[in-house]
């Protein structure tokens, strides 16, 4: 009779092949859009959720044997948030002997006395965490400030932009800050939400919940999450598809006249072009039939 399997060996196989995925994911996200160079200075930006703390542990693993030298600094805004456990991140990464900062501003008294009772603080609430974290980064020689947005994030507000600002926009994995003094970058753009959680619970990482804006639910991203989990579970793959999807546009197969030049398309030389306002008013060179005497 043959022995039975060993629970304990499955569950580490398993536990190593979520690293090695998540790891090759991070590497050729890193890759594909050149995020990490020689020299640099990356600041992850550690929340003290999930996602942040696999972002950290990932850019570690990596560390050690990529191809170029780079630093990582962690930062933390500690807004000032009634009950938080300041020492959970410090404790965290001085056990791990990563260099960090804590900015402390109390932004929490600023967004609770700024949006009504009941509302969604989100909004306001990144606004000034990104503000302070762009400062920091400017005083103290960052290259790439690294976020720890995944691809259901990113997948999500494709949609939340289509439905609610028809627009076709996304987050990229990389980005200029608007005023061109920043370059962020997002490491686990093709990292699934679901493996992230596995890791995340697998490593035991110490867990901080936001209680400002992270226990209020967005029903809009709430509602898209359901329906890219619907579609998962109808045809496994979907979410990966659309994904890949984002990264293959053909301009002149949308509509956007300021990425593609339709008006030009075979057009005829030498014919001048038509007055919108006589399209618009169903005049098109000739007398309208209220003209004719």
């Amino acid at each position: 009779m043959s022995a039975s399997p060993d629970p304990s060996r499955k569950h580490s196989y398993e536990a190593g092949k979520l690293a090695k995925r998540l790891r090759h994911q991070v590497g050729q996200a890193i890759a594909d859009f050149n995020m990490i160079e020689d020299g640099d200075t990356v600041m992850v930006c550690l929340s003290g959720g999930k996602d942040s703390y696999t972002l950290l542990d990932m850019l570690l693993s990596l560390q050690a044997k990529a191809p170029v030298r780079f630093k990582l600094v962690a930062v933390n805004l500690d807004q000032k948030q009634p009950g938080f456990p300041a020492h959970v991140l410090p404790d965290y990464l001085t056990a791990r002997s990563v260099p960090f900062h804590i900015i402390e501003q109390d932004t929490y008294s600023t967004v609770t006395r700024v949006i009504p009772a009941g509302k969604t603080m989100c909004s306001l609430c990144s606004r000034l965490r990104r503000g302070a974290l762009y400062q920091w980064a400017a005083e103290n020689g960052i290259s790439k400030i690294a976020l720890g947005h995944h691809r259901d994030d990113i997948l999500g507000t494709f949609f939340l932009n289509l439905f609610y600002q028809a627009q076709l926009k996304a987050m990229p994995p990389k980005l200029r800050s608007d005023d061109g003094r920043h370059v962020v970058i997002r490491p686990l753009a093709y990292c699934k939400e679901s493996d992230i959680a596995a890791y995340a619970a697998e490593r035991a990482f110490p867990i901080i919940p936001c209680n400002l804006c992270g226990s209020q639910e967005n029903l809009q991203r709430k509602a898209v999450g359901q329906m890219l989990a619907e579609w998962e579970k109808l045809q496994p793959g979907r979410s990966e598809n659309i994904f890949r999807a984002l990264g293959s546009v053909s301009p002149s197969q949308l509509a956007d006249r300021k990425l593609f030049d339709f008006a030009s398309l075979g057009a005829a030389e030498g014919v001048a072009r038509a007055d919108a306002h006589a399209w618009l008013a169903g005049y098109a060179g000739e007398p309208a039939a209220d003209e004719i005497v």
